[in-house]
C-alpha cells in the first residue's frame, strides 16, 4: 500500500468529519441547477461559472453572494426564501444520487481504525437523507446539519459540533471536504482540512489556496492513509 504523499505528514487522526455533496456523493452538479434555477425565479439568473465556486457555502450567503454581484442587496427574508426554494428544486432533482468512488473503503478503513466518524453538512436536514441512504453504509453515520447550527460553513461551528458530539478535541479530526468553504470551516474549526477533488466544482489549487493541509483526487487515497496508520 503506497500512502499519497500529501497525507504522510499528517498526524494520525482521532475522528474523521466529512462533508457530503461532492465528497461522498456525486451531487454538486445537481445542486448548480437547483441554485441556477431558485436564482432565475428569484430575479437573480446568473452564470455557471459565477456559481460553481459557491457550492458548499451557506445557502443565505450564496444568494446575497450572487445578489451582491448585480448590485442587490437581500433581506434576511428573501435570502432565506431562495434558499429554501433552492433546496426543494433540489429535493426533486435528487432522485438517484451516486455515492463518489472510495465510501466503503473510507468507511471500512475508519472502522477498522475504531475512529469516531460523522457527516457535517450546509444542506438542510430534509436535503440529507436521499444522499445518506445512496451510500449504502450498514448503518447511518452521526449527521449533523445545517438546521443544528445558526451558521453553516464557512462558519466553523457545524465542524464543532460535530467534534464535541462525538467527544474528540478539534485539532485531532480530519475534515474531509470538496469546497473551499470546507476547507475555510476546517481552518477555523482548528481541524487538519483534507481536499478531495473526484466531485468537486473547484480544483486542487483552490483547495490548497484555502488552508487544505493536504489534497487528493479521491476518497481511497484517504482510506488507504487511514488504514495504513
Amino acid at each position: 500500500m503506497v500512502t499519497h504523499p500529501s497525507l504522510t505528514a499528517l498526524p494520525r487522526p482521532g475522528a474523521v468529519l466529512c462533508d457530503l455533496d461532492g465528497t461522498l456523493i456525486d451531487t454538486v452538479e445537481t445542486r448548480i441547477v437547483a441554485w441556477l434555477d431558485a436564482l432565475a425565479d428569484a430575479g437573480l439568473p446568473t452564470t455557471r461559472e459565477r456559481l460553481a465556486p459557491l457550492i458548499g457555502l451557506d445557502g443565505r450567503r450564496l444568494a446575497r453572494e450572487i445578489a451582491a454581484l448585480d448590485g442587490t442587496v437581500l433581506d434576511d427574508h428573501r435570502a432565506e426564501a431562495i434558499d429554501r426554494s433552492s433546496g426543494e428544486r433540489y429535493g426533486r432533482l435528487n432522485r438517484a444520487p451516486r455515492p463518489l468512488p472510495g465510501v466503503r473503503e473510507l468507511v471500512a478503513a475508519i472502522e477498522a481504525r475504531r475512529l469516531p466518524w460523522a457527516i457535517a453538512t450546509s444542506s438542510r436536514a430534509s436535503q440529507v437523507a436521499t444522499s445518506v441512504s445512496a451510500l449504502g453504509l450498514d448503518r447511518e453515520p452521526m449527521i449533523v446539519d445545517a438546521s443544528h447550527v445558526e451558521h453553516a460553513k464557512p462558519e466553523p461551528d457545524l465542524l464543532l459540533l460535530a467534534a464535541e458530539r462525538l467527544g474528540v478535541e478539534p485539532a485531532r479530526c480530519w475534515y474531509i471536504g470538496d469546497s473551499t468553504w470546507d476547507m475555510a470551516a476546517a481552518v477555523a474549526a482548528a481541524m487538519i482540512p483534507i481536499g478531495v477533488t473526484a466531485g468537486a466544482a473547484v480544483n486542487a489549487e483552490a483547495l490548497a489556496g484555502a488552508g487544505a493541509a493536504a489534497v487528493v483526487e479521491g476518497l481511497i487515497d484517504i482510506a488507504e492513509a487511514v488504514a495504513a496508520r
